[in-house]
């Protein structure tokens, strides 16, 4: 057991320090799976020696948003903050061993909830910074069924398809438990945030049927009418909280960086205006996030204000 867990803290180390290595630019509506990271010195345990923090996400167009607003609060602060997308696994694991200080970006309790089993006595949960998101199977408002169930019979209207995101989302493994619990003959399809963006509005573009794994808040939502369809047996679950995880030790080593994390709080509707900016051409996730942050003093002042 000493060995696996030696080795799966060695991998943990590895991926972080790739994303550093290929350290690039951000893309805005890039998803899980994701290799970048925003600065270096990851590989190494987290230490609040230099006053740096090592925040992880997935890059769901979300979690960008939040990370990056995040990061440019803490840096006002005088913190040096590495910002790096992993895995929804290793960003766990991350925590849990160590490796990473903070992740703002943990769906919770149904989308990532079987990374959150595996860890959850390993860091500590600091609670909801968003309450009232949702996740579940996303159609046109043109498409004229409602529920999972009615998929069955217009498979083939669907290319006896279901286009998801990255397949290690927590999303994707709920999917594929209702195409079995539904008894569906579609497929799900893996890919991105972005190739699932690219085919609904390649669909809507020709009035076409789709069927995406969706997710509120999320910028489509303002582009496109769309509507979620009903999940009579529940295998979605219900509304959904994005929870603040930080390793364990993280509130004695940098007290004032716990406070401000533990403290950051906001809502669908302040996620949106960042999600939205970074959806424009040129869009510099950082440099938006840094704008909102300006704009919204009164609301950062009581992140920045908090005690540990």
């Amino acid at each position: 057991m000493k060995s696996a867990h030696f080795r799966l803290r060695t991998i943990i180390a590895s991926v972080l320090a790739a994303a550093v290595l290929g350290g690039c630019s951000q893309s805005a509506d890039e998803t899980p799976a994701a290799k970048t990271a925003t600065s270096s010195s990851v590989a190494s345990p987290a230490t609040s020696a230099s006053g740096d923090i090592k925040l992880v996400y997935v890059e769901w167009s979300s979690c960008t948003a939040a990370t990056n607003v995040i990061k440019a609060v803490l840096e006002q602060q005088g913190f040096h903050v590495n910002a790096i997308a992993v895995s929804g696994a290793a960003m766990y694991s991350a925590l849990a061993h160590g490796d990473a200080d903070a992740t703002v970006c943990a769906w919770l309790p149904s989308t990532q909830a079987n990374y959150y089993t595996k860890t959850r006595d390993e860091l500590s949960n600091l609670g909801p910074n968003m309450s009232g998101t949702r996740i579940g199977l996303v159609v046109p408002d043109y498409v004229t069924i409602n529920s999972i169930g009615e998929l069955a019979a217009n498979a083939d209207k669907f290319q006896n398809r279901i286009v998801g995101i990255d397949p290690g989302a927590g999303e994707m493994g709920i999917t594929q438990k209702a195409i079995a619990a539904y008894k569906l003959p579609l497929k799900l399809v893996d890919g991105s945030g972005a190739t699932m963006a690219a085919a609904l509005k390649d669909a809507i573009d020709n009035h076409q049927w789709i069927a995406v794994t969706g997710w509120t808040p999320h910028w489509m939502w303002a582009r496109w009418q769309l509507k979620y369809l009903s999940d009579p047996k529940g295998i979605f679950g219900g509304a959904e909280d994005i929870d603040t995880l930080v390793r364990k030790g993280l509130k004695k080593d940098m007290p004032k960086a716990y406070a401000t994390l533990d403290a950051f709080k906001w809502t669908p509707a302040d996620m949106q205006q960042v999600m939205a900016a970074n959806q424009e051409p040129g869009a510099d996730a950082q440099d938006n996030a840094s704008k909102w942050v300006k704009a919204h003093a009164d609301l950062v002042s009581g992140w920045v204000s908090a005690k540990p």
